[in-house]
């Protein structure tokens, strides 16, 4: 799902709301957000999962153009853990979804 497609959705969803007003709201979620990661700081949300910063230190790599040894800088990475309700929400849907379609293959071979 894209931003527009969550924007779109939740205006549908909540007809009060103005597209600009969706829009406006989504923007200031993602930019604190954004802000709160820049700062360091760990973000959790409950039943969906945790934002951190992980720590990638120096390395060598290759250009796979060239096979040229390049130094790649240390960085931080923004990384998400999902959450154990998001992990087996995702879980039942995807055994569900596995299921139908094993059902559909087995019954299109007779």
């Amino acid at each position: 799902m894209t931003k527009s497609e969550l924007i779109d959705r939740l205006a549908v969803r909540f007809p009060q709301l103005g597209a600009k007003d969706t829009d406006f709201a989504i923007k200031v979620i993602l930019d604190a957000m954004t802000s709160a990661l820049i700062d360091g700081n760990r973000i959790e949300i409950r039943g969906f999962g945790t934002f951190s910063l992980n720590f990638r230190p120096p390395r060598t790599g290759r250009n796979p153009k060239s096979g040229e040894q390049v130094d790649v800088p240390a960085k931080w990475v923004p990384h998400f853990k999902a959450g154990k309700e998001l992990r087996e929400r995702v879980d039942i849907r995807t055994s569900e979804t596995c299921k139908s379609a094993r059902a559909d293959r087995s019954a299109s071979s007779w």
